[in-house]
């Protein structure tokens, strides 16, 4: 095992297997438990999109947050507050409560993920950042790999609602696992009181703005293609093909599978040809995948597509974190990587919302295709817009989160491969 893998294993790897394992175990039933309660798509749209708006709100505050807080307390609380929602929404038994329990879970997720995030970005040089974002990216996809075939047919005998809860009291395992390894703290380099410093904005888009707004623009459609999916895959399988809970989750568990097996080849590709040759066909697939959805006329046909669906989100395991690990400004990896995941997930925010919304006016089938579009003009924007960052890494300064003790040390400048 590599030292880098090694030094992440038990702090984030295990963790973040486990609360993968348990958001899978929702994919595929949580948009048909939620349209239970209110019978429209746009209702199952709102429930999935309040972890989203949840996550979404709090990702800059994180981020500035997250130098003071230390790694070990916002994994806990992240973890902590996403256990005790998720277990309530199993629980409940109104609207509200879904729409409520589904935002604090996303608080919770903006907490854990961030860290996890900030914390590898600090902890591997950024030689090997590629491959290591890229495999923490691939254990969240053998989470839910396993996961929504396990929720499928724990809905399907059970109960909708108990698949919440173990995705929930998994959640509360991880957050066990973090409090115990996690010691490395981040301590604050402004001692003067907790006001936020909103300077890393300027110092992002310094002499950088064409590619931090590209960028920012390809992530939002590419993130709204991925959140997209999650619910139209299983309404039209539940709804239009009128498959079961067990039968949809043995579908995205198997598109799962392919984003599993091809996690290792995006980091490789990430670090020996660019950020850009694994994300541009990574979204270009899904959205053709997407595309051919309406298609479908029942369970080996949408399985076909939803697996080429997996064979372009497996290409882009980490591409979006590994960017924005890139486009940081030295020194404040943390505060910008809220930034970033906060233009990520107003896509993953948006998505779900306007997929309920437009799927009761013009159908599933339509909707699907239009998210499918979403792929493509996301592989354009970062084809033709961002520059590639991959060549420019080791020409940067370390990178420091809050503590100039806790360095990444600068690499020799690399080169790409002679044509």
């Amino acid at each position: 095992m590599r030292e880098e893998h090694a030094r992440l294993l038990m702090p984030v790897y295990v963790p973040t297997l486990l609360l993968a394992f348990g958001q899978g175990l929702m994919i595929p039933i949580l948009p048909i438990y939620a349209k239970q309660f209110g019978g429209s798509y746009a209702l199952a749209g709102f429930v999935v999109a309040a972890a989203w708006i949840g996550t979404t709100l709090s990702d800059l505050p994180t981020g500035m947050l997250l130098p003071r807080m230390g790694y070990r307390r916002s994994m806990v609380v992240g973890a902590g507050l996403f256990a005790l929602a998720t277990v309530a929404l199993g629980l409940a038994r109104v609207t509200p409560e879904l729409i409520g329990f589904r935002f604090v879970a996303g608080v919770g997720t903006s907490l854990w993920g961030l860290s996890r995030h900030a914390y590898i970005a600090q902890a591997v040089p950024s030689e090997s950042r590629g491959r290591a974002i890229s495999t923490f990216g691939g254990i969240n996809r053998l989470g839910t790999f396993a996961g929504p075939a396990a929720g499928g047919l724990i809905g399907q005998h059970f109960g909708l609602g108990i698949a919440m809860i173990v995705a929930g009291v998994l959640a509360g395992v991880a957050t066990i696992i973090a409090g115990i390894f996690i010691h490395d703290e981040v301590r604050s380099v402004h001692p003067a009181g907790h006001r936020l410093d909103f300077g890393v904005l300027r110092e992002a888009v310094a002499g950088n703005h064409r590619d931090v707004v590209a960028a920012g623009a390809g992530q939002i459609f590419g993130q709204m293609v991925r959140a997209g999916r999650q619910l139209v895959i299983p309404l039209f399988g539940s709804y239009a093909l009128g498959l079961d809970p067990a039968q949809v989750g043995e579908i995205v568990s198997a598109s799962s599978l392919i984003d599993v097996l091809l996690f290792m080849p995006a980091g490789y590709v990430m670090d020996r040809w660019g950020r850009k040759a694994a994300s541009v066909p990574s979204f270009a697939i899904m959205g053709v995948g997407m595309a051919l959805v309406p298609l479908a006329t029942g369970f080996w046909s949408l399985l076909l597509a939803v697996l080429l669906v997996g064979v372009g989100n497996g290409m882009g395991a980490g591409t979006m974190m590994t960017l924005g690990a890139d486009l940081a400004p030295p020194g404040r990896i943390g505060e910008f990587l809220g930034i970033w995941r906060l233009i990520g997930d107003s896509g993953q925010a948006i998505a779900p919302l306007a997929v309920g919304a437009v799927a009761d006016v013009i159908g599933l089938s339509l909707t699907a295709a239009a998210v499918g579009g979403l792929g493509l003009i996301a592989a354009a924007i970062i084809g033709v817009f961002v520059r590639e960052t991959r060549w420019s890494q080791g020409q940067r300064p370390e990178a420091v989160i809050g503590d100039a003790n806790l360095v990444v040390p600068t690499v020799p400048e690399v080169h790409p491969p002679p044509s």
